[in-house]
Parts: C-alpha cells; sequence; structure tokens
C-alpha cells in the first residue's frame, strides 16, 4: 500500500519518548548546500561556509546488504552534483564504527562520515568524536520528530537521520491464517506448543532469545522503562526492577514453546528458518523483508502480541540509523553537505528501495507490509542514548541467554543492571 506522508510522520512521532514534542513537521526537502541552484534562506547561508572548490574526497564508513549499495549510488549521485568532490565508500560495519572512530580518527586514518545507531550518541559525544549537526534547524524540519529527538543529546543535535527502525510479528502465511495470528504472548505460547507436537522439523514461534534488541520487549510491563520515562536516568536502569523480573520471567516459561537452547537461536539461525519456511512466528524488523520476498515466502507482518496483564501490543525498541559528521575530518563542510544530501527525498527513496529500512523524513513508500511496523511504532520507544547503554548490550545478552537456559531471573537481572551503572 501507498503511505501518506503525514501517517508515517504521525506514527513515528508517536513512538518518541524522549522529551521532544511532536511538532508539525514539513515534507519540504533541506536546502542542500550555498551552490545549490535555490539560494538558502538567509540564516543559513549566513551561517554555513563556503563549499570547498578544489577536489575533495569523502571517505565513507557504511554496512554491506544495502547500505553500501546506497552510499555507492547516492555518492555518484552527489559527485553529479558536485564534480569536485568524490565519495568512497569503506566497509565498516555498523556494530564496529563506534570503537573504530576512537582509535582511526584521532590517527588521521578514520572516515569524514560514518554511520551509527542512535544509541551510541553517548558514547560519541563523550569521546569527542562527532560534530554537531550543520543546520540542525533545516534538518528538524525534514525529518520525523523521532529521529530528531533520538539525534539530540544535552540539547544539542548530532548526525543525520537516514532510517527508522523497530521490529514486529512476521507470520509464515502458509503455517498460519492471518486471522489467526496470536495477539498475546499468552496464545501465542500456546500456539507454539500445540503446533510443535504436530510438526516435525518445525516451530510455531522463533526469536533470537540472546539480543537484547528483542529480549528488552519482557521487561517493558507497567510502563517499566529503561533510564526512565525519558532514558536518561544513570542511577537506575529499571533492567532489574519487579515488572522486568516478572516479564523475564514469562519470557523464560517459553522455552516450552521454543526448546532450542540459546546458543542454537542466534539472529543467523533465526533468519534463516524463518527463511526456509520452517518457523510460523518470528520477530524481526523490516531490514529482512527483501531477503523473505526473495525466497518467494508468502508471509504477512503484525504489530507484537501484548504481554500478560497488558492489553496492548508489548513495547519494542524504536532506533535511528544516522549518519555522523567525524570531529576528525579535513572535510567538514563538505561531509555535512553530504550527509544532508542523503535526507533529501530522492535519497530516502532509494534507500528504501535497497535497504528496505523506514526512512527518516515524511515520504511517500510502497510496501504490503509497513503497516504491521506502523502499529508496533506507536507502542515503541527510542533506545537510550546515554553512555550506559554501551553497556547494555553484552550485559542483557548474557542475562538472557542464562534466563532462557534455565538460571535465576532476579540474579541475572541483578547482575546486569550492577555491569549497566558500573559505566
Amino acid at each position: 500500500m501507498k503511505l501518506k506522508k503525514i501517517a508515517l510522520a504521525a506514527a513515528v512521532c508517536v513512538a518518541s519518548t524522549m522529551g521532544v514534542g511532536c511538532s508539525s513537521n514539513g515534507g519540504s526537502e533541506a536546502a542542500a548546500s550555498p551552490a545549490a541552484s535555490e539560494a538558502p534562506a538567509a540564516s543559513t547561508e549566513a551561517s554555513t561556509p563556503a563549499v570547498s572548490t578544489d577536489p575533495v574526497t569523502l571517505t565513507v564508513w557504511e554496512s554491506t546488504a544495502g547500505p553500501d549499495e546506497f552510499i555507492k549510488q547516492a555518492g555518484a549521485a552527489f559527485t553529479e552534483k558536485y564534480p569536485n568532490i568524490t565519495v568512497e565508500y569503506v566497509n565498516v560495519e555498523l556494530g564496529d564504527t563506534t570503537t573504530q572512530i576512537a582509535l582511526d580518527g584521532p590517527a588521521g586514518v578514520g572516515p569524514d562520515v560514518f554511520a551509527a545507531p542512535h544509541d551510541k550518541l553517548g558514547e560519541l559525544v563523550a569521546g569527542g568524536h562527532v560534530l554537531p549537526t550543520e543546520n540542525a534547524e533545516e534538518v528538524t524540519k525534514t525529518a520525523l520528530a523521532a529521529s530528531t529527538s533520538a539525534l539530540t543529546y544535552d540539547g544539542t543535535m548530532y548526525g543525520y537521520p537516514v532510517s527508522a527502525e523497530t521490529y514486529a510479528l512476521f507470520y509464515n502465511k502458509d503455517l498460519i491464517a492471518e486471522e489467526e495470528v496470536p495477539t498475546t504472548w499468552e496464545d501465542l505460547k500456546a500456539f507454539s506448543e500445540k503446533f510443535n507436537a504436530e510438526h516435525n522439523n518445525q516451530y510455531g514461534f522463533m526469536m533470537d532469545v540472546q539480543n537484547g534488541y528483542y529480549t528488552i520487549i519482557f521487561t517493558t510491563s507497567q510502563d517499566n522503562r529503561m533510564f526512565g520515562p525519558d532514558g536518561t536516568d544513570t542511577t537506575n536502569s529499571n533492567i532489574n526492577s519487579a515488572a522486568s523480573v516478572e516479564g523475564m520471567k514469562f519470557f523464560q516459561s517459553l522455552r516450552s514453546a521454543l526448546d532450542v537452547p540459546s546458543a542454537d537461536l542466534t539472529t543467523a539461525a533465526c533468519d534463516s528458518a524463518f527463511s526456509s519456511g520452517n518457523v510460523a512466528l518470528y520477530i524481526t524488523g523490516l531490514w529482512n523483508v527483501a531477503t523473505f520476498e526473495g525466497v518467494g515466502l508468502n508471509f504477512g507482518v503484525s504489530a507484537l502480541p501484548s504481554l500478560p496483564g497488558n492489553d496492548t501490543p508489548s513495547a519494542s525498541f524504536s532506533g535511528t540509523r544516522a549518519m555522523f559528521v567525524s570531529a576528525y575530518s579535513e572535510h567538514p563542510v563538505e561531509a555535512n553537505l553530504f550527509s544532508q544530501f542523503l535526507m533529501s527525498e530522492e535519497m530516502q527513496k532509494l534507500r528504501f528501495d535497497l535497504t528496505g529500512a523506514l526512512p527518516a523524513i515524511n515520504v511517500e513508500v510502497d510496501s504490503p507490509y509497513i503497516d504491521g511496523f506502523l502499529k508496533q511504532l506507536d507502542y515503541a520507544f527510542p533506545m537510550p542514548s546515554i553512555p550506559q547503554m554501551n553497556a547494555f548490550w553484552d550485559a542483557m545478552k548474557a542475562a538472557s541467554a542464562n534466563i532462557w537456559d534455565g538460571a535465576d531471573v532476579q540474579t541475572e537481572l541483578d547482575a546486569c543492571n550492577a555491569t549497566i551503572l558500573a559505566q
């Protein structure tokens, strides 16, 4: 279906809980640069340094499997517009850029622009590795409110959002009818137990049970949120609160519906099982749509089931993927210019076509799977971006895996909380 621009903006705006209100976002494209055919507003023109006319090469770090092709094609389009500026793609995976910039940036061999998830923002700012967003007011007018909020740290915006994301419940239509897709976790558990008993080498339900990106779902009952409602309370992660313990005990009980050790339920293994047609229900994101379509899978997407005692879909993490300008770049003007170019309507449509990720601006996209994600975004909350999040991933991975494999829930979550707060 085709989405109206305002529909996407409203849904993602509701997802924002970071303290920045939903303002009226226009769909106009931000001014590209002082050299563009239409002059920017006087306020931006006065504050923006001139773009170099000398030969410039911008090095850009991004991941493979879609984002790489986006940077290559966007770079070529950018060079057509600015013939003296060449964009060079270098593969550094999203999960490695924050660590790598701290090493390569000061050494003078780092990128001009690099991709990172918004939850790494606190670490990047604390390390002095990124520059504030140039023309932040113009970028804010273009970007979705949730993405702008996610990239604001201590009142200053950093980076340029290129996609928004969350995950939802995928279902194989050849294994379960749309009207039978569970809307509660209790029903999902019952369905999966029955399905497993009736099918050999197939599963009613599957998820990466080690990944805190997904298992955070089970800590969110009763509006429990990591680091408080706005994600900034560094005195309490809330990961071992009463609501979290209760939710993770239910998570542990799902072992009866998916009796597989945590070590065998990695994202890669789960992706493969679902794409092979051997799983009825699977939690993943829009980034996997192209893969599943490519193998001819007959599937749909629904919002997550509700947790016990709740009557709305479970809360999920929402994320903003951004391009950051390195504080070590010798070409910050051109780097900012290219980063903002990636937010243009043309480039955002291109990125959606290549990666399947939700655009970070108000733009029309065509996909039969979007509705499920838009509904889920109504109940999603941004991953906190404070430095303590750096310790969350490994700590929550260990806790989730151990809990799934039978360890005491309170003990594991207490240890997880201690590790996070020690950051």
